[in-house]
């Protein structure tokens, strides 16, 4: 056993010492942060201000349209100023706001602190996401629309500029409105004509951001709507009333104690949040296997085996190697779940100082998170399954890698392990739906895929049964993979030539 530890700390050692291994305990949590950061950086930041035109033939409806997207920009004010208030001093007015949740008057709070935004304690308001221009022809006045379109079409293709406050800009979209679209709203869609553009007119060559044409379709159909309830005598501020009549719904969870069964965001996220583990488990096994066999491949190749077999016996070489890249794992994932919970305490110091109007349900998680690592399992266990499952399918790596003689012979037969480890994946959505289903339960007692699938049910309270018996068979199964390992290993890690077939690995397996 001795030789076998120092076998161990030698793997142990070599792995630390490499990039790879730093560049993957750094990257890992810079990327999660990323992930979540990115997007809303670029939703505040990367998306430029849109401008476009609108030309409207009724004039009643353009008034409308720029009253709700001023609403529309006052509410991503109020978010940046909530977002803001977050880390930031509270000052009169803007303390009051966050704690009546009052809406937020964006005239009458310029009026109150000025136009400087600056005097908020160095609030910077996001750019405005839409700005109307002016219409760059001159035919948008008078002509009809069809020829409005053809005059704007080489503003819509970017081939010319439109003037704007902060200089030229291009030209987003352009929206225009007929005369007899209230008309035209009344008939039917089964009775409306197919043959060319009917009703209000959207044009733009951005097929991907739609917020500009749901916002005025959303605002156009709602001040249809209102009139035609008002020519029919109706009032509309009853009907709207009527309309957002919604009969009280609330879920309760018959396990939970008598008085707390009501189920809130944090019961919703303790049935996901395992297959995010899920996830992480996947990478890390698969991420360390490809570790051992490169290792077992490279000293292969370059003859290391045969000088370290003259020292220690085949068995105390791949038990060395496996606990020596298993500790380099434990090492590289206990970073990465050191820095997730050390990122959820500051968040939850955080939040817990901060009044309750400052922190909505989106900023609360990080709390809800915690809450369910203290409250549950999850962490010994994703342990637990890691270290079982990196042996499983740790011995079946080092098993084909001692077969092997290069990288390139190594990955065809990975292929195989590659499309067994995917399978989990595949049910990683599914399961929490139906964590105790014939479908979990199955897969669970299918030993190669125990340690995901138990994973992802581990906070929706298994049969003891399962949880038993399952790792009982699980480590019965690694045992055995583990033995096959050893008899394939002290074989083919010093033979060279072609890999052997499926008959000639049975035989090792029987020969004593």
């Amino acid at each position: 056993m001795r030789y076998a530890l120092l076998i161990a700390w030698r793997e142990f050692a070599e792995t630390v010492k490499t990039r790879g291994f730093w560049l993957s305990i750094c990257l890992f949590p810079a990327i999660i942060v990323l992930a979540v950061q990115i997007p809303l950086l670029i939703e505040k930041k990367g998306l430029p201000t849109r401008h476009y035109v609108l030309v409207d033939r009724t004039g009643e409806l353009a008034p409308v349209i720029r009253a709700a997207l001023a609403t529309s920009e006052q509410r991503r004010v109020e978010a940046a100023l909530r977002a803001f208030a977050r880390t930031a001093p509270y000052q009169e007015p803007f303390a009051y706001y966050l704690s009546s949740n009052r809406v937020l008057d964006l005239p009458q709070w310029q009026a109150t602190q000025g136009t400087n935004w600056s005097q908020v304690r160095g609030f910077v308001p996001p750019r405005p996401r839409f700005v109307e221009v002016d219409p760059p022809v001159q035919s948008a006045a008078t002509a009809g629309l069809d020829v409005v379109a053809e005059a704007l079409r080489p503003w819509l293709r970017g081939e010319q500029k439109v003037a704007t406050e902060t200089g030229a800009a291009p030209l987003f979209a352009a929206v225009l409105i007929p005369a007899d679209l209230p008309a035209q709203a009344a008939v039917p869609a089964s009775h409306r004509g197919a043959n060319g553009p009917v009703g209000l007119q959207y044009w733009s060559d951005n097929l991907a951001d739609t917020a500009l044409l749901d916002l005025i379709e959303g605002t156009v159909n709602a001040e249809l709507r209102r009139r035609a309830y008002a020519e029919r005598g109706l009032d509309s501020a009853l009907v709207r009333a009527l309309e957002e009549t919604r009969a009280p719904v609330t879920s309760l969870n018959p396990k939970k104690a008598v008085g707390e069964e009501q189920v809130g965001g944090a019961d919703r996220l303790r049935q996901w949040l395992p297959s995010a583990f899920v996830y992480l488990l996947w990478v890390a096994i698969f991420t360390i296997a490809q570790m051992l066999l490169t290792s077992v491949i490279e000293e292969k190749s370059n003859r290391i085996i045969e000088v370290l077999l003259s020292s220690v016996t085949p068995g105390e070489l791949m038990v060395g190697k496996l606990m020596g890249i298993a500790a380099a794992g434990l090492t590289m994932l206990a970073t990465w779940i050191g820095a997730l919970v050390l990122v959820l305490a500051w968040q939850s110091l955080g939040l817990t100082s901060a009044p309750a109007a400052a922190t909505g349900p989106l900023a609360r998680l990080p709390l809800e998170v915690a809450e369910i690592l203290q409250t549950t399992w999850l962490l010994p266990a994703f342990g637990l399954y890691f270290v079982l499952g990196y042996l499983l399918y740790a011995g079946l790596i080092i098993a084909l890698g001692s077969t092997c003689n290069t990288l390139k012979e190594a990955q065809s037969f990975m292929g195989v392990i590659v499309v067994l480890l995917m399978v989990p994946l595949f049910t990683m959505t599914f399961i929490p739906r139906d964590p105790n289903g014939p479908l979990a339960t199955a897969l669970s007692w299918f030993p190669p895929y125990t340690p995901f699938v138990m994973m992802n049910r581990v906070t929706a309270d298994p049969p003891l049964r399962d949880v038993v018996g399952t790792l009982i068979l699980l480590i019965a199964f690694t045992g055995l993979v583990l033995w096959g390992a050893g008899r394939i290993f002290r074989i083919g890690v010093l033979r060279t030539g072609q890999p052997p077939k499926l008959v000639e690995l049975l035989r090792w397996l029987r020969r004593p």
